[in-house]
């Protein structure tokens, strides 16, 4: 009984701990978006500056031949954010500046990775995101959400293609895009193809799920129900008021994502609130947002129907902040290591699965499982392995994929945490511009899949 007690105790200090940082970091990043507009709105108003722009002669044919080239799009990973969003804060650190033809979508950050792929769709091509009939009458949502007067890109099609970088779940969010595409999926486009996509290039991709859903409060059984006290649940109270009390001005910051759930006092009112609260209704309730879809479990049944595609190129960055000592796996220094993923880091290297629950695939070892970046498992993010493992093949040298086939996915280990590589580009130093770098430089090589040129560079 005793032990019993001080386990309990042990498992609310770390809720409380882990709550109290995720807080405390969520709190830093809002306050220093608003730091950050107040401080350009001044800017503005007292230093009035006009500059005199020399229009260099070649300027137009410049922006011609850009314009040729396949844009790259960046698409974030949970609790992420697009342009627009919080005030100059970038996702994904500023490379979107590295390259002239780069969108950065705003996806729904805590909606599920089929309602993202729909967004995104709509986003490029525009007009009214369509859910499906089928999907939001089973979810109870509406079908219809955002509308994109004009679409970012909307003559994407096989002759206009694009590069897809995702970070984490932004990764599987374009893979389940491409097979949409692949399938047909939208209506009113009959025509769309995987072979829209020229290259797919993932940054902590989460391609086969993570042991950290459960850590958070996913049940292990069944990889879809919440644990009743967990870091998950108090999330899931906090989304529900917040979307609740439907803020403009905070809406316009952050945004879940969760509009076409229909959630504001205006539409439930306070019943509905309570409803959602007890867990009868809304996204929690349907099942029909992220996380379920990062559980292994869940994302073995994502895989089942996605395909690695003959026609298009395919690159993965694994992140890894782990080492071996003595046998055990264990986080590879304090330092190194974002205080948001310390904790974590440290339980997925002794994660063990539950010995009742029956395993996710055939063949699991805990052990496979324990390197890991403090939010995936580094053997999730190196390309689709589970049900069913895709083409592959780790890069050790350059040299090795020089030139790149289509249809294989090429990966590398990086040594990092999970948020190296967005945010604060000062943690990553001059690892930053080398990925970016080396990320943009790929695409550009292969500009066009029909007289394709082979990268010669840096992977």
């Amino acid at each position: 009984m005793i032990v019993r007690w001080w386990i309990t105790a042990l498992q609310l200090t770390e809720l409380f701990v882990s709550s109290l940082v995720h807080l405390a970091y969520g709190f830093y990043i809002f306050s220093t978006a608003v730091a950050g507009d107040l401080s350009q709105a001044l800017s503005d108003c007292f230093y009035k500056i006009n500059l005199d722009v020399n229009e260099d002669p070649s300027s137009k044919e410049n922006i011609t031949s850009v314009k040729d080239l396949p844009p790259i799009v960046l698409v974030h990973g949970i609790f992420g954010f697009g342009k627009g969003r919080l005030g100059g804060i970038s996702y994904f650190a500023g490379a979107e500046k590295k390259d002239d033809r780069v969108l950065v979508p705003d996806l729904g950050s805590l909606t599920s990775i089929y309602d993202r792929a729909r967004e995104l769709f709509y986003y490029l091509k525009g007009g009214q995101v369509d859910y499906g009939e089928e999907h939001s009458k089973a979810c109870g949502h509406s079908q219809f959400g955002r509308i994109y007067e004009q679409g970012h890109y909307p003559e994407w099609d096989e002759d206009h293609l694009i590069h897809f970088v995702g970070h984490s779940a932004g990764a599987q969010v374009v893979r389940v895009l491409q097979q949409m595409l692949a399938d047909k999926a939208f209506k009113g486009y009959e025509n769309t193809s995987e072979n829209w996509v020229l290259s797919i290039t993932a940054l902590s991709g989460a391609f086969n799920g993570t042991t950290r859903t459960y850590f958070d409060g996913m049940h292990p059984e069944d990889g879809k129900s919440l644990r009743p006290v967990s870091l998950l649940q108090l999330c899931r109270i906090g989304v529900l008021i917040y979307d609740w009390f439907d803020i403009p001005l905070l809406k316009n910051y952050y945004n879940f994502g969760f509009d076409h759930f229909n959630l504001s006092w205006r539409k439930i009112g306070i019943w509905g609130l309570i409803d959602c609260l007890l867990g009868n209704a809304g996204p929690f309730a349907s099942r029909d947002w992220i996380l379920p879809d990062l559980t292994l479990q869940g994302s073995i049944k994502l895989n089942s129907h996605l395909h690695t595609f003959p026609h298009t190129y395919y690159f993965s960055y694994a992140t890894k902040r782990t080492n071996k000592v003595l046998g055990l796996t264990v986080p590879s220094g304090i330092l190194g290591i974002h205080p948001l993923l310390f904790i974590r880091v440290l339980q997925m290297s002794l994660w063990r699965h539950p010995p009742d629950v029956p395993p996710p695939y055939k063949g699991y070892r805990d052990e496979d499982w324990w390197d890991n970046d403090g939010a995936l498992n580094t053997i999730s993010m190196t390309h689709p392995r589970f049900p069913v493992e895709h083409p592959s093949h780790l890069v050790v040298k350059d040299s090795e994929c020089q030139p790149m086939q289509p249809g294989i996915w090429y990966y590398k280990i990086v040594e990092g945490d999970h948020i190296l590589f967005i945010v604060n580009r000062e943690r990553a130093g001059v690892q930053f511009d080398l990925i970016y770098d080396s990320i943009f430089e790929r695409c550009r090589k292969h500009a066009f899949r029909r007289n394709p040129t082979m990268p010669n560079h840096i992977i």
